[in-house]
């Protein structure tokens, strides 16, 4: 059925179908959501939590990160940390542990890189001396476990890149242990914990696992060495 032009032609354009594919994919594209203030809060949040345990005091902190998952059953489905909370039965730490969480929190609102918490607070010394976690590793401070924790959470739900060792990498650990472990004294070295007694900490991974193999220092942790 034709259609009648009542009124004056003031313009045209050719249609094409490059042209409407591109609409369509930018229509797509702004349906798409981002993490942004703006994103309200659903009824119910993936959560984790994380023990903190540390020697300076007796009582453990718990921190529990929310996730709220952006645009589910899509390609573009993404999971994003959304909010913190840290509690404990220890109140000495009590105000700052509150503002530091609401801190975080509104970062993890505000959208964009936020991966770059978990490097600042991991870089926080306390004056008064870091401490050694279960399994050799040093912690400079409190807040800097606090920050490695949320490094665990990011990597978890693949914000960041966990460059922990691959199998090869964990072969050549494995393979320098055992050669340290023959180098002892009737082939069993004294441990304590993850790593022998006496081993100094990896400048690489913070870790107490450096032992003298070759002439050299050798990391049983991260495989660093001085020698190559």
């Amino acid at each position: 059925m034709p259609k009648i032009i009542s009124s004056p032609i003031v313009g045209y354009k050719v249609r094409s179908e490059e042209k409407e594919a591109k609409t369509a994919e930018d229509k797509k594209s702004a349906e798409i959501v981002q993490m942004h203030e703006s994103v309200k809060r659903p009824e119910m949040l993936l959560g984790s939590t994380y023990k903190v345990k540390t020697p300076l005091s007796e009582h453990a902190l718990y921190m529990t990160i929310n996730d709220i998952v952006l645009n589910p059953g899509t390609e573009h489905e993404l999971r994003r940390p959304f909010e913190i909370f840290i509690n404990s039965k220890n109140m000495d730490h009590f105000q700052w542990v509150v503002a530091l969480t609401r801190v975080i929190s509104a970062v993890f609102r505000k959208g964009g890189d936020c991966t770059f918490l978990a490097e600042e607070l991991k870089a926080v010394f306390d004056p008064k001396g870091g401490y050694f976690k279960p399994g050799g590793k040093f912690m400079p401070s409190l807040v800097a476990e606090i920050g490695d924790a949320i490094e665990s959470h990011l990597k978890m739900i693949g914000l960041m890149e966990d460059h922990s060792l691959d199998e090869h990498q964990r072969a050549l650990v494995d393979e320098k242990r055992k050669e340290y472990d023959s180098l002892q004294n009737g082939g069993v070295a004294e441990y304590n914990g993850d790593y022998p007694e006496g081993a100094q900490m990896c400048n690489k991974c913070m870790t107490k696992a450096a032992v003298l193999m070759d002439g050299c220092m050798t990391c049983l942790s991260c495989g660093d060495s001085k020698c190559g």
